[in-house]
């Protein structure tokens, strides 16, 4: 795939999440500022690229991808509550995140709590009452959530990031399978869970989404080192100066791009008997490359 068409196909996507987005949480009853807190964070930017994976799959599985909106922002939701969350005090205590103060230092700590605690339930409400999708395959998608984003997911890895202070690299593996990976991989499940695709597509979705998670965080942890905090959007070294071990220390810059560009290669072999899989091949080069 050409990068100009590539580019096209996913600003596409990207627009269309957005304007879903936009139109979330607009009213104005006496509880407004604590929509103003959600929308500050959901609508604050980013690359989007877990609803991007959710709609490519859909597509890719035989649905107009437009009709998987509903769950693929749910995801979106999820994802930012749980940065609301990783920024506050107790947690990371950030004051940036994506260029902009993060939600704690606008709104408050009370007020981000809040807000990250309204936008999982929101999420399931999206999935639950999505016009286009049968009570089956709703309920498909919101069971993959679920896993993903609960105890054995994505917080189960926040608390062995925060609580259990992983030093070896099979540590650091199990942490980003959990906290990165395994909402990278509930997007594609989503996807498909949307279409109801066939066993042997989510499986490749699956396998591709683990690849290019555990990518995305080897190249997140070098950014930390190597980035520009003006195009990262956070503090350059935070990672070091809270004492946390990544990537970077127990594989050194070298090794750090070695395995990126591993993991990239299987994840772009794991959806290489899939009709149309181009795009994701593309997607995954362009995030083994990102600067932000």
């Amino acid at each position: 795939m050409e990068q100009a068409a590539y580019e096209a196909h996913y600003e596409e996507y990207r627009l269309a999440v957005e304007d879903y987005l936009i139109g979330l949480f607009t009213g104005r009853p006496e509880w407004s500022d604590l929509y103003d807190a959600m929308r500050y964070s959901l609508l604050s930017g980013g690359k989007r690229i877990r609803p991007v994976l959710t709609l490519e799959f859909a597509r890719l599985s035989g649905m107009e991808w437009h009709k998987a909106l509903p769950v693929a922002c749910a995801l979106e939701l999820v994802h930012t509550y749980s940065l609301i969350h990783d920024d506050l005090p107790c947690m990371d205590d950030d004051d940036l995140r994506r260029g902009k103060p993060t939600n704690h230092k606008v709104y408050g700590e009370t007020m981000a709590v809040l807000a990250g605690d309204a936008l999982q339930p929101e999420a399931f409400r999206l999935i639950l009452t999505a016009p286009d999708l049968s009570a089956e395959r709703r309920a498909d998608c919101a069971l993959i959530l679920a896993q993903a984003a609960g105890a054995d997911g994505m917080v189960a890895g926040q608390v062995l990031d925060t609580l259990h202070a992983p030093k070896t690299h099979q540590e650091l593996l199990t942490v980003h399978r959990l906290k990165t990976g395994a909402m990278i991989r509930a997007a594609a499940l989503l996807g498909c869970a949307a279409a109801g695709a066939a066993e042997s597509v989510r499986e490749a979705a699956g396998s591709y989404a683990l690849q290019l998670g555990l990518a995305f965080q080897i190249r997140d942890d070098v950014l930390d080192v190597v980035g520009q905090q003006e195009t990262f959007g956070k503090p350059i070294g935070s990672d070091r100066e809270e004492g946390k071990v990544t990537y970077v220390d127990v594989l050194g810059l070298e090794g750090c791009t070695a395995a990126v560009g591993m993991c990239t290669a299987a994840a772009k072999t794991a959806v290489g008997a899939l009709a149309g899989h181009e795009f994701l091949c593309k997607l995954a080069d362009s995030l083994a490359e990102r600067d932000k």
